[in-house]
């Protein structure tokens, strides 16, 4: 998901990491899979995830997963600057999933998640569910999906009477494989629910022909195209062998609020691989965020079936390319 973006391509490689942020994909071939995912963030700031999938033959395939996020330690002062002792910080999310195949191009899925958040003596609890579909045609290697993620609400507060909005995003994404060529194409329009993700809006002055900040109609176009690309992450996968997968992506929202204007950057590209080894798939992303650094992602997921020799009970199935 790092390596191309922020907002992959709905692929799974039986990689049970994709299908808890895509539930609609968990029937993919991830019984009694294992996944863990770290990221060594900016600083002393580290997150990561712990996942496992199973299938019940008359419910269809369940995830439970623990994120946590660990914002480090911190040193407690008094206004004086007098330090009194320290204190830690950190964010936890614990999530059950659910995906099942409708039949063999479509499948639902869900997520519920209960968050909680510490931040030195405030906290706050809240649930959330996800909602996707998914879409795949094995003969023109065609995918599309949907996804209503973060549907809820805050249960307790930080300060009372103080209720703050989940993160809630709509997206929609499509993928397409070349036939004859080992190229995947990906394009993912997110943040649906709300067109204008620009910093400041323009309003015409009367009579000028011209915004506030002095803007004519060609500007105008210029940052309405400009909106829509925030919008848009595109991805690409290239994999010449069937047990490594290079990756690369481009988001160029975060390109546009992450950059710096007085040196040229990398900021908004990305970039990974997948390398199978034996039983174990092992994945790599690298995103730029900012001049200030590059955090890395490393996940590694195997099905506990192949590892430990006991043969599968259900029918892998998986979006082949």
């Amino acid at each position: 998901i790092t390596a191309t973006g922020g907002y992959a391509f709905p692929v799974l490689d039986h990689d049970l990491g994709m299908a808890l942020t895509y539930p609609s994909l968990l029937a993919m071939g991830t019984d009694n899979h294992l996944s863990l995912n770290f990221v060594d963030y900016f600083d002393d700031i580290n997150y990561g995830t712990i996942a496992f999938s199973h299938f019940f033959e008359r419910l269809g395939h369940f995830s439970g997963s623990l994120q946590y996020i660990d914002y480090g330690r911190f040193t407690e002062a008094d206004e004086t600057g007098l330090i009194t002792g320290h204190f830690t910080a950190g964010e936890y999310s614990l999530q059950l999933g659910w995906g099942r195949m409708l039949n063999e191009n479509f499948s639902i899925g869900s997520n519920v998640k209960l968050i909680y958040s510490s931040f030195y003596d405030h906290d706050s609890f809240g649930l959330a569910t996800d909602v996707a579909a998914s879409y795949h045609d094995e003969e023109r290697l065609f995918t599309a999906y949907f996804l209503a993620r973060n549907i809820g609400r805050q249960l307790t507060y930080y300060h009372d009477g103080n209720r703050e909005p989940l993160p809630f995003d709509l997206l929609i994404g499509f993928s397409k494989a070349l036939e004859n060529a080992p190229f995947l194409f990906s394009v993912v329009l997110t943040d649906l629910h709300n067109f204008d993700l620009s910093y400041e809006p323009a309003v015409e002055v009367p009579g000028t022909g011209q915004d506030e900040n002095g803007d004519n109609f060609q500007d105008r176009v210029v940052d309405l195209a400009g909106n829509f690309l925030r919008h848009a992450v595109v991805g690409l996968e290239f994999t010449p062998v069937q047990s490594f997968s290079l990756r690369m992506g481009y988001n160029y929202r975060r390109r546009q609020e992450m950059k710096a204007d007085s040196r040229l950057s990398t900021v908004g590209f990305s970039w990974g691989f997948g390398l199978k080894i034996n039983r174990f798939q092992i994945n790599y992303g690298r995103s730029n965020y900012h001049l200030a650094g590059s955090p890395n992602h490393i996940s590694i997921s195997t099905s506990l079936q192949e590892l430990f020799g006991s043969p599968e009970t259900v029918p892998a199935v998986a979006f082949e390319r």
